[in-house]
């Protein structure tokens, strides 16, 4: 046994070092907690994402409550954002307003995702003629300002929440289309791509196991970031009257209708306001951590 133990190699040498191997998902964790920025971000979305769960539990009274006799009240330890004009406690419309915002930024995004990712991959693998219409009908669609073929697009199928959501989702697809298509064009040249036709492999398979998976880095970012414009848009829509319907506490639509409060009650407008931009801000702040951390261009 001494003789086999001698003859037997060491399978770890003492001067050789064992690399261990970090998982790409931890690498990248780690280098978003080094962005100071991006992890405020992402504390604020994580905020407002617990108020709009939590909020038939933290708000104080219903958003439809109505108090006439307390319509316009200051900030105070009974309405810690005053009342509107009809009374109603803006602290509570607030929080439900989290709610209705965040769900039209997240379902327009990812409406606009799946289907401009679908446009953008037949447009850069195919190309020819399948490239032109595609390419074509996205040229169309940025010609026109995002707001105003938004506007168009609800002045057709009536004013209405769901209605802005569709809007929403469909002006940003030609923004999703074009940069999947860039991808796609940069991706398909790639060997292991070539090697894959070459052995006879379908196109739906090459689509589904490699050309999408190498272009979901810049996808993930561009949601993030369109979620923050999804909000604003959504906002602007409930603003012209467009998009929420009274008596839902839509943010836009509470400053549209507090605007001719102004200088009676200031806080009627800034609050919901406030509500705007601290929820765009984490989004943008998050996105351009993902943007610094996924985007290989940005490392260099």
């Amino acid at each position: 046994m001494a003789e086999l133990a001698k003859n037997t190699p060491n399978p770890l040498p003492s001067n050789e070092s064992v690399e261990i191997i970090t998982p790409p998902w931890k690498e990248a964790w780690r280098s978003f907690c080094k962005n100071r920025l991006a992890l405020i971000g992402l504390g604020i979305v994580i905020f407002f994402i617990i108020l709009a769960i939590l909020a038939p539990f933290i708000a104080p009274y219903g958003f439809k409550d109505q108090e006439l006799s307390k319509r316009l009240l200051s900030p105070s330890s009974e309405h810690w954002f005053g009342t509107d004009d009809f009374g109603r406690d803006i602290f509570s419309r607030v929080l439900y307003g989290a709610r209705i915002s965040l769900w039209v930024g997240f379902f327009a995004v990812l409406g606009s995702a799946v289907f401009g990712t679908i446009l953008g991959i037949l447009s850069g693998y195919y190309g020819r003629w399948v490239d032109s219409i595609i390419s074509r009908i996205f040229d169309i669609m940025l010609a026109f300002p995002s707001i105003l073929l938004a506007i168009a697009v609800v002045a057709i199928l009536g004013p209405s929440l769901q209605n802005a959501l569709i809007a929403i989702a469909i002006i940003n697809i030609p923004t999703f289309g074009r940069l999947v298509r860039s991808k796609v064009l940069s991706v398909k040249q790639e060997e292991y791509i070539l090697a894959a036709k070459a052995v006879g492999m379908r196109d739906n398979r090459i689509l589904l196991k490699h050309i999408l998976p190498n272009s979901m880095t810049p996808i993930i970012v561009q949601a993030t970031l369109a979620i923050a414009t999804a909000i604003i848009e959504a906002a602007a829509l409930g603003f012209l009257g467009l998009g929420a319907q009274a008596p839902n506490p839509e943010w836009g639509k509470m400053l549209a209708d507090s605007k001719q409060y102004l200088m009676q009650a200031p806080w009627t407008l800034f609050f919901p306001g406030l509500a705007i931009m601290l929820t765009v801000l984490g989004f943008n702040l998050m996105g351009d951590g993902l943007r610094d951390v996924l985007d290989p261009k940005m490392k260099q």
